[in-house]
């Protein structure tokens, strides 16, 4: 299984009305891929209070390589994740991504 994670750093006018949005849509996104499951996003919380400015994330689970690609080809996801870039800091350089085997 990979475990994609997102963390954005997002311009400090975007709402987190935009942010929920975004979100609700990659989590749609999710529910109707095959072998993608487990969306969770949102606002950090962490009592230790290190995001240095990456105060929202999200992750998604694959059964496969294959899977991810899927879901990096799909055009709700290019529409999705070019929303995310232009409302982050520095557009991509306001975003970090992790695939992790797990």
């Amino acid at each position: 299984m990979i475990r994609h994670i997102v963390l954005t750093r997002f311009k400090a006018a975007v709402s987190e009305d935009t942010i929920a949005e975004i979100y609700r849509g990659l989590a749609a996104l999710v529910d109707q891929l095959d072998a993608a499951s487990g969306f969770t996003g949102g606002r950090s919380t962490s009592p230790e209070q290190i995001e240095r400015g990456y105060m929202h994330g999200f992750v998604i689970d694959f059964e496969s390589r294959d899977a991810l690609q899927n879901y990096a080809d799909n055009p709700e996801h290019k529409r999705l994740g070019g929303l995310l870039v232009a409302n982050a800091e520095g557009g991509i350089d306001g975003l970090l991504v992790v695939d992790l085997e797990v």
